[in-house]
C-alpha cells in the first residue's frame, strides 16, 4: 500500500485521529497537507512526520465554510499540483436529550459533523475529476445507524455523513473517484480516558490502528470500494 508521491489533504490534523492518520500516510510515502485551526499545533505535527520538509501546514480555517475548504484544496494544489485523497477527520460530540439540549446543539453538530463533509468534498472534487482519480474518506460513527437516548442530534449528524458519502459514491462511480467512511467505536485517547475514568477500555481502538484502515481506503488497493461505511471497533491483539 505504498502512497509514494500521493498528495493527501488531512483535515482535523491537530486531533488525535488526524495526527495518527498523517503519520501513517507520511510513513507510506505520501505528501501531507495538514489542515486545522492551530498553526502551532500543526507545525509540531509536521516536524514529527517522516521527511518533514515534504509536508505543509494550512492553518486558521473553518471547514464548515465553503470558502475556507476551497482555500485548503487550493493550498494542496499549489504545493503539489494534485490532490490524490481527502482524509476528513473533523468532528465533534455532544450529548443532549430531545426535550432539553438537542435544539441547542443542532446547528453546532450538524455544521461540524455534516456540513464539513459537504464543503471539503466539494472543494477537492474538481481536481480529482480533472485527473479521473481520487479517494474521499470521512469519519462517521456507529451512532449514525441508530439513535440512542441522549444522542439524537449527534446520531442525526453522523447519519448525514453516511448519506452524503453514499450519494458521493453514486455520483462519481464512473469517474475514478471513490467515497467511503469509517465508523470508529470509542477511540483510545487521553481525553476519552480522562472523561471516562474507570471505563472498560479493552475494546477501545487506538488512533494508530484506525489510521491503518484509513491508509488502505485511500490507497490504490481500495480502488474497487466505494460507498462503504466500515466499522472500526475491534482493538488489535498485537
Amino acid at each position: 500500500m505504498s502512497l509514494d508521491e500521493h498528495c493527501i489533504l488531512v483535515t482535523g490534523a491537530a486531533g488525535n485521529l488526524g495526527a495518527a492518520a498523517a503519520h501513517e500516510l507520511a510513513g507510506r510515502g505520501a505528501k501531507i497537507i495538514l489542515v486545522d485551526r492551530s498553526a502551532e499545533a500543526l507545525e509540531t505535527i509536521r516536524k514529527s512526520l517522516p521527511h518533514p520538509e515534504r509536508h505543509f501546514v494550512c492553518a486558521g480555517l473553518d471547514l464548515t465554510k465553503a470558502d475556507d475548504a476551497a482555500k485548503a484544496a487550493a493550498a494542496a494544489l499549489d504545493r503539489a499540483g494534485r490532490i490524490d485523497a481527502l482524509v476528513n477527520t473533523v468532528g465533534a460530540f455532544r450529548m443532549g436529550r430531545v426535550a432539553e439540549d438537542a435544539q441547542r446543539d443542532w446547528d453546532f453538530l450538524m455544521n461540524v459533523n455534516a456540513r464539513s463533509v459537504l464543503t471539503t468534498s466539494a472543494a477537492v472534487l474538481p481536481a480529482m475529476l480533472a485527473r479521473k482519480a481520487g479517494r474521499i474518506l470521512h469519519v462517521a460513527a456507529g451512532a449514525g445507524l441508530k439513535g440512542e437516548a441522549g444522542l439524537a442530534v449527534y446520531s442525526a449528524s453522523k447519519a448525514a455523513v453516511l448519506r452524503i458519502v453514499e450519494s458521493l459514491a453514486e455520483e462519481h462511480r464512473k469517474d475514478g473517484v471513490t467515497a467511503n467512511c469509517i465508523m470508529p467505536g470509542t477511540i483510545d485517547t487521553p481525553q476519552n480516558r480522562a472523561a471516562m475514568p474507570g471505563a472498560d477500555t479493552s475494546s477501545w481502538v487506538p488512533p494508530a490502528a484506525i489510521a491503518r484502515v484509513i491508509a488502505f481506503l485511500v490507497s490504490d488497493g481500495a480502488a474497487t470500494i466505494t460507498g462503504a461505511a466500515i466499522p472500526v471497533t475491534v482493538r488489535p491483539k498485537y
